[in-house]
């Protein structure tokens, strides 16, 4: 378990010396990240909290993918498609800015953050 911890600490620690791929518009409000996915349907709307955070309430259609999870977290990004938009958020938006810098370090072109996180979601919220 300690393992994981440590991973964990040493991929966002390196995450944050290294440089976006892209432009660093990937921060966006609550306004902006709704509009974007009324614009783009297909997108993929992606929780970075744990199971039991997302079961107390999500925003709708998320997928549910725990950045804690160390490297399994990284397995199961890698099945992902990275042709698609992903629309990433947390609960402050900490955890999901991470998620974002390193699915970019992956090779995912189209990656964008929830300023505040769900807990300044002012959207629907499945509980």
């Amino acid at each position: 378990m300690w393992k994981n911890y440590l991973f964990i600490v040493l991929l966002l620690t390196g995450c944050m010396y290294l440089r976006p791929k892209q432009n660093s518009m990937s921060d966006l409000s609550q306004n902006e990240w709704a509009q974007a996915l009324t614009e783009q349907p297909e997108a993929v709307v992606l929780d970075v909290r744990t199971e039991e955070e997302f079961e107390s309430g999500y925003i709708p259609n998320a997928k549910n993918i725990d950045l804690r999870m160390g490297p399994g977290f990284i397995d199961e990004i890698n099945t992902l498609d990275k042709s698609k938009s992903y629309y990433v958020y947390c609960r402050s938006g900490a955890r999901s800015a991470q998620a974002v810098q390193l699915m970019r370090d992956l090779g995912f072109n189209e990656t964008y953050n929830l300023l505040g996180g769900i807990l300044e979601w002012q959207g629907e919220v499945i509980d």
